[in-house]
């Protein structure tokens, strides 16, 4: 557990977790914390027991915002994306009048990269940072809305230039991906949405309009992650397509190759009878003939393919 004295951005470590129940004179206290952490600020700052069982008990939560006598309880999801699988990972966070706490089962980027964005901004009150760390998480989907975009591109090239069974798979586990994380973007904007309209003794009424800002790209996000949906499904239709047409083509390549031999076929079955008395049977050039007749009417049954472009 880290304590830090927030005062305009700069941050100063607390080593005494019981100074913090007391207001400082200026800024606040944010408190980082871990899940094991929460059996020694419960007590102290009175957080709820249904939210503390949510930490505790719930690896995956669904974004959600409860309002309690002394304090928020917030739930929003980070976002990771290795290329391969969509992590969300929850990040608790308890809203208090002089302190923030946030609580991780593991370790979640924005929370370090939000401490230039604090010094930068000069942030000097907890319901400030509450917004610039949900404007941070937000602003991480758009760049793991990127990285989709892009996998996606590549699997349409790749499955146009040569289509492999593996693309499917592929296919199925992305497209699987992102409509479950189209099902978790309704609630997180529902929450921003939230601290954006309705009035919160906790939040100051000037953030109104930074958090409906932040609620605007939240409601792009959910219409990117949509397009991105229809494209998987697009994406499914010309893997689809790739296969039925190669298919095509390697049945028309068999099916070339079985009617060019059909009438070599039948010269062969024709000199293959045994009779005595038959044309040209024990003339001494009839077997070099016989080849090459065969083989003047395969090359030309193949040029005649060819030009008609059945080949």
């Amino acid at each position: 557990m880290k304590i830090r004295l927030v005062n305009a951005g700069v941050f100063t470590s607390v080593d005494d977790l019981e100074t913090t129940l007391t207001p400082p004179a200026e800024g606040f206290y944010w408190i980082d914390a871990d899940l094991e952490d929460l059996a020694a600020l419960q007590p102290l700052f009175s957080l709820h027991d249904l939210a503390v069982e949510d930490c505790l008990t719930e690896e995956e939560q669904r974004p959600k915002i409860e309002i309690y006598e002394s304090h928020y309880f917030i739930v929003v999801n980070s976002i990771r994306f290795d290329d391969e699988e969509i992590f969300l990972r929850a990040l608790n966070i308890f809203l208090g009048r002089h302190f923030i706490i946030t609580v991780t089962r593991q370790k979640i980027h924005e929370l370090r990269a939000i401490k230039p964005l604090l010094w930068e901004e000069e942030v000097n009150s907890p319901d400030r940072f509450l917004y610039v760390l949900i404007d941070l998480v937000t602003d991480n989907y758009f760049t793991v809305g990127d990285r989709i975009e892009v996998r996606i591109e590549q699997l349409e090239e790749d499955i146009l230039m040569h289509t492999k069974k593996s693309h499917l798979n592929e296919i199925v586990g992305l497209r699987s991906e992102i409509l479950w994380l189209k099902r978790v973007l309704g609630p997180q904007r529902d929450v921003i949405h939230t601290l954006n309209k309705k009035d919160l003794r906790l939040i100051d009424d000037q953030l109104q309009k930074y958090f409906s800002d932040t609620y605007e790209n939240a409601v792009k996000i959910s219409e990117i992650f949509e397009t991105y949906r229809d494209l998987m499904g697009n994406l499914r239709e010309a893997y689809q397509s790739s296969i039925a047409i190669r298919a095509n083509e390697t049945m028309s390549i068999f099916t070339v190759i079985t009617t060019i031999f059909m009438p070599l076929t039948v010269i062969t079955g024709i000199y293959g009878m045994n009779f005595d008395f038959m044309p040209e049977l024990h003339w001494k050039y009839s077997y070099f003939i016989v080849l090459a007749v065969m083989v003047a009417v395969g090359f030309g049954m193949y040029y005649l393919f060819r030009k008609k472009e059945w080949l």
